[in-house]
C-alpha cells in the first residue's frame, strides 16, 4: 500500500468512506468456492462494461469531467483506469495460470490516471476495449478447471499471495467499485 493510502486511510471520516468505498469493501473468500459460487462474479465481469456504458449516457460529458468526491478522480480519469487496471488484471490470470505463483508487477494508478492520453482519449475508446477484453476474459473464466482456480500469484506492494478465485472476487468488486462511482455523478 503506498504511503498515499494508507495516510488516506488514517485520516477519512466514515462519510469520505462511504464516497470512497460506496458499495464497501471487498471481502474475499478464505474457502474454494463451487461453481456456483463462483458464477456471480463471472457475471459480473460479463455485465460491467455495457453497465459502464449506460453509467456514463446518464452522467453525460460535462459531469464525466468532474471528481466523483472531494479530491477523487474525474469520471473520464474513472474510465480510463479501469481499461488499464482491467488489462493488467486480466494478464495476472494469464500469468498465474502459465507460471507457478508469479509475482505481478504493481503499477502507479495515480500517475496513470494523470497521463496526458487520459485527458485526450475519447472515452469511447476505452468502453470499447472494456467491451472487447470483459468478453475474452469471462471466455476464459468460464472454461478454468477446478484445479486452475487455485492457482496463486503473489503481489509484492501488499505482500500478499491470492489464488484466482480470490482475485475473481476482488476485480469483480473492482468493477462495481468504481462503476459505483460513475453513478455517483450521474444522480
Amino acid at each position: 500500500m503506498s504511503t498515499n493510502s494508507l495516510l488516506f486511510f488514517m485520516t477519512t471520516s466514515p462519510t469520505d468512506d462511504h464516497l470512497r468505498f460506496p458499495i464497501g469493501r471487498p471481502h474475499l473468500p478464505t474457502a474454494p468456492l463451487t461453481a456456483a459460487g463462483r458464477a456471480p462474479y463471472i457475471q459480473q465481469l460479463a455485465e460491467l462494461p455495457a453497465q459502464l456504458q449506460a453509467a456514463v449516457a446518464r452522467a453525460g460529458a460535462e459531469r464525466l469531467e468532474l471528481p466523483y468526491r472531494p479530491g477523487g478522480w474525474t469520471g473520464r480519469q474513472v474510465i480510463h483506469h479501469l481499461a488499464d487496471a482491467h488489462l493488467i488484471l486480466y494478464s495476472r490470470f494469464r500469468l498465474a495460470l502459465t507460471e507457478d505463483n508469479p509475482t505481478v508487477r504493481p503499477f502507479d494508478e495515480q500517475g496513470w490516471a494523470e497521463l496526458p492520453d487520459v485527458a485526450a482519449t475519447p472515452l469511447a475508446v476505452s468502453l470499447a476495449l472494456l467491451e472487447s477484453l470483459h468478453s475474452r476474459w469471462v471466455m476464459l473464466l468460464q472454461h478454468l478447471s477446478e484445479a486452475q482456480w487455485q492457482r496463486t500469484f503473489y503481489h509484492p506492494r501488499y505482500q500478499t499471495t491470492s489464488t484466482l478465485e480470490q482475485a475473481l472476487v476482488q476485480y469483480a468488486w473492482h468493477g462495481r467499485h468504481h462503476l459505483a462511482h460513475l453513478q455517483q455523478l450521474g444522480a
